[in-house]
């Protein structure tokens, strides 16, 4: 992986996160009315979607210079894999439809490729002498 590549990987990632996850700062009485019981704690949602919407920034920054910000990968992995497994235990579990296991899919594919990139650019550093 080049680290060309890695830009393109995480403004894509940056673009895609904003676009499913920004909506759900209008979308709080239509998740209530669609997936009950209501949200119970708000402040909770609300704070879910700031911090994913700030690690959204975190990707944008990392699509500029991915050797500098290649230590962010590990929490970034964290983050991804973190909800992708979490995600496919509750539908084992019949705990969420098969809807949330489409998205689980796609951040447990970013979580792959993210530890892609942080092995292949540990290697591009060594090779630019970092």
């Amino acid at each position: 992986m080049t680290v060309r590549f890695a830009q393109r990987l995480f403004l894509v990632c940056s673009v895609y996160g904003v676009v499913v996850v920004a909506p759900l700062l209008f979308l709080e009485q239509t998740i209530a009315a669609e997936s009950p019981p209501a949200i119970t704690h708000p402040e909770f949602f609300y704070g879910f979607v700031w911090v994913a919407l700030a690690w959204q920034i975190v990707y944008l920054m990392m699509s500029r210079d991915p050797l500098r910000y290649r230590p962010l990968l590990v929490p970034a992995v964290v983050g991804k894999a973190g909800f992708a497994i979490s995600a496919l235990v509750l539908f084992a579990q019949g705990r969420l439809e098969a809807a949330g296991v489409g998205l689980a899919g796609i951040d447990l594919l970013m979580a792959g490729l993210f530890v892609w990139a942080f092995l292949s650019l540990r290697r591009q550093g060594w090779r630019e002498g970092g």
